[in-house]
């Protein structure tokens, strides 16, 4: 079902490609209503489902989904006991629906905490997903910027270690390219739910020129209307990289 809403598009704008969103308040959604927290991330798989639904009908490339941080593992152990079990029966139940509709999932992090059964259903669920063309989902499950980039840093030092690599030819890009999503472009817009205003660990390199926006509602508040407000806010900005609004404007009309 196509949104109701339509996006305006001014002169020298484009859409973004790659949405990152970290996705919070659930907790705090479910103690208002008097229930346990585990509930609040059950009704958050509905706003999953509709951001997902709202990024193929604009034609978004790319959408990246922070789902467990690594510092989540510090939560209550009956919690996290619940959301594993969530992340188990979400990969059972939803696979197949992104198969049919064209979707790669991928899963970025570190999964060897995840119990046995888990880490074999995510690599059968991105084996059955791995053709696919359109949207590419990435979920971030015991994911965290500093493991990120701790991570290519040590890839590289091992190169190095084997005389592969010179360390003096170490730059931006060859880091960059060890890092998670490299093979796609960098987040246009962030988005975060909650009223929270920071990034928590989330894609710290990726995000180094991504437009961040907060929403104030919790996650499970979180549909395709407050999904088309934030990409419409996103296409009034005026991304410069650097340079001048007078250098842009000239890009733009050449």
């Amino acid at each position: 079902m196509a949104s109701d809403q339509q996006l305006t598009i001014p002169p020298g704008r484009s859409m973004p490609r790659h949405i990152a969103i970290i996705m919070d308040g659930n907790n705090r959604w479910a103690k208002q209503r008097h229930l346990p927290g585990l509930a609040g991330h059950k009704a958050g798989v509905d706003s999953v489902r509709a951001v997902i639904e709202c990024c193929v009908e604009q034609g978004v490339e790319a959408l990246t989904l922070f789902a467990f941080s690594s510092e989540n593992w510090k939560r209550p152990a009956l919690e996290v006991k619940g959301l594993m079990q969530l992340f188990m029966r979400a990969l059972n139940n939803e696979v197949r629906k992104l198969a049919r509709h064209n979707i790669r999932l991928r899963i970025i992090g570190d999964i060897s905490r995840f119990s046995p059964e888990l880490q074999a259903r995510i690599r059968e669920a991105e084996a059955e997903t791995a053709d696919n063309t359109g949207l590419c989902l990435n979920i971030a499950a015991n994911y965290g910027g500093r493991w990120d980039i701790t991570e290519a840093a040590r890839r590289l030092a091992q190169r190095c270690q084997a005389g592969e690599l010179d360390p003096a030819d170490i730059d931006e890009e060859l880091l960059g390219r060890e890092m998670a999503l490299s093979d796609l472009p960098a987040p246009d817009l962030c988005i975060r739910t909650g009223g929270e205003q920071r990034i928590s660990n989330f894609l710290i390199w990726q995000l180094a020129y991504t437009e961040l926006y907060f929403a104030p509602c919790f996650w499970p508040e979180f549909g395709k209307a407050q999904m088309m407000e934030a990409i419409q806010s996103f296409l009034t900005r005026e991304r410069r990289f650097g340079r001048t609004s007078e250098q842009v404007e000239a890009d733009q009309s050449c």
